[in-house]
């Protein structure tokens, strides 16, 4: 009997396939999120990618941890996809991204957890379930600290003459962005959120201009200041991270978890691997 976990953005979702004898193998498919995908739509997308990679012996239990799985009533939508597609299901368990980053980087411990990726995002953990978390407002309205806002905050210096000549020339040369594409990707084209998170790798091949650590490291204690340090357990609890964008510029994020008072925790690029031990264990 096989057990599937999955961990999965509005672009891509990260599979592990755990079978009897505790060996994994890693599935890629499309990204699920049942805010913009139908149970038919989500269907297909397993029947032509996922399916594939299984063995034929049943899969009987999923726990799917998911973009837009944020209740029942968009959960179902998961659910109902994959019990047509694995008819032999006896366990179907739909969670949100956060539980599984929470679940993964705190394991069975009480902790607070945050997503740093493209968007950002806050909870506490009590070493099962969330219990407590920050209401996420979005790319114009939040996700301080995350790819997004950092791509955000560089653009912004750049046309504002705020960055230094050197960083400044090298930006140009790189991009040579003008006002108006930036504008028409920003309030016309869909998903400026990861249009601006595109400028990232800018930071990260520039990580150790002052200018740059400064842009981080402002950025990450933001982050902390406006939605962990709320926390009644901050101060308390470890704060682990889990994302591209925390694993990418760890240094900094270290820096304003000191600043801020908090104690580090883990940081992983993704969760996929130790959702497979956390699962492993319940077992």
């Amino acid at each position: 009997m096989f057990l599937l976990i999955a961990d999965s953005g509005s672009t891509k979702t990260d599979w592990r396939l755990v079978a009897p004898d505790q060996t994994t193998r890693a599935i890629h498919t499309d990204g699920i999120n049942p805010y913009y995908q139908t149970t038919e739509e989500i269907a297909t997308v397993l029947q032509a990618q996922l399916l594939p990679g299984l063995p034929d012996s049943a899969v009987t239990s999923v726990f799917f941890y998911g973009a837009g799985c944020s209740g029942p009533t968009v959960n179902v939508l998961v659910a109902d996809a994959l019990r047509a597609v694995l008819p032999g299901l006896q366990t179907v368990d739909v969670n949100s991204d956060m539980l599984g980053a929470a679940r993964a980087a705190a394991g069975r411990e009480p902790g607070i957890v945050c997503i740093l990726g493209t968007g950002s995002n806050a909870c506490c953990y009590d070493g099962s379930q969330i219990t407590r978390g920050i209401q996420s407002l979005g790319f114009w309205l939040g996700d301080e600290g995350s790819g997004g806002y950092l791509g955000k905050t560089l653009v912004r210096d750049f046309f504002q003459d705020r960055l230094p000549t050197d960083l400044r020339d090298a930006f140009d040369h790189r991009y040579a962005l003008d006002r108006l594409t930036l504008l028409e990707n920003a309030y016309k084209k869909p998903y400026p959120n990861r249009y601006f998170a595109g400028f990232t790798p800018f930071l990260s091949e520039n990580i150790g201009h002052p200018h740059v650590v400064d842009l981080l490291t402002d950025a990450f204690v933001l982050f902390l200041s406006t939605y962990v340090r709320r926390f009644p357990e901050a101060g308390v609890w470890p704060v682990h991270f889990v994302g591209s964008v925390a694993h990418v510029f760890a240094e900094p994020l270290q820096q304003a978890v000191l600043r801020t008072g908090l104690t580090m925790g883990r940081i992983l690029k993704a969760p996929a691997e130790q959702l497979v031990e956390y699962h492993q264990w319940r077992a």
